[in-house]
């Protein structure tokens, strides 16, 4: 069996600095963007020659904050409900037997300077610090199949879950933080809760660190609602 070794040709900065609540495809948080810093000896101006001309990228990644868990041969998916196992190969788990993943992203535009090379990025779905092991233009004609199966997939997860503020969290978002709601509203209302956590009962409370800030919220009948707003 071959053993092979891979370079990390750069780092992702992301408003997503926990796995917690990171979106489960890029796309679904329209607000959450964030950046690829190449690294050295990759962080060459000519190494990303022509690819201002391409609107998205394939960002090949290691999935760094579960690979230490191994494989499994078969998973939960949480589009599935947490119920039905499915072999591994047949899923996007990170507990793969090489712990790569790949996202499809748009690329907003490139930043050069002295020895910096810094991919502007859509919206992602990966966690702040994540490794990058490659980046590939995407190719319309060939990777866009609009008639393709896909399973259990096939359409978007819905985003349904309402999502409001207690009227303390409402006004500090709009005297210091004005553009911070939408993002917030955008993550929560995917429900970023594990998929057997679903029906529990009304009160449970959640945390999570987006951006700079530690964001705190209630389940209730009504849906999700933020109370605390902690910035660090």
């Amino acid at each position: 069996m071959s053993s092979f070794a891979f370079e990390q040709i750069g780092v992702i900065r992301s408003p997503y600095k926990e796995k917690f609540a990171v979106p489960r495809q890029p796309g679904l948080v329209k607000q959450g963007g964030g950046e690829l810093h190449l690294l050295p000896p990759y962080n060459q101006a000519e190494a990303v020659r022509g690819l201002e001309a391409f609107s998205h990228l394939w960002v090949l990644f290691v999935f760094h904050q579960t690979m230490e868990g191994g494989w499994r041969p078969t998973v939960r998916p949480p589009r599935l409900g947490g119920n039905a196992r499915m072999g591994v190969f047949a899923t996007r788990s990170t507990f793969r037997p090489n712990p790569i993943g790949m996202s499809l992203v748009e690329l907003n535009g490139i930043r050069c300077h002295k020895d910096q090379v810094i991919l502007q990025l859509g919206s992602l779905d990966l966690v702040d610090g994540t490794p990058v092991v490659d980046i590939k233009p995407y190719l319309p004609f060939a990777e866009a199949l609009p008639n393709a199966q896909a399973s259990y997939a096939q359409q978007a997860p819905t985003a349904d879950i309402p999502v409001f503020f207690t009227a303390e969290i409402e006004a500090q978002l709009a005297t210091r933080y004005p553009q911070l709601k939408a993002f917030l509203v955008d993550v929560l209302a995917q429900d970023p809760r594990p998929a057997y956590r679903k029906d529990e009962e009304q009160g449970k409370t959640y945390a999570v660190w987006l951006l700079d800030f530690n964001v705190r919220w209630r389940v209730t009948d009504a849906g999700f609602e933020v109370f605390a707003l902690e910035a660090r």
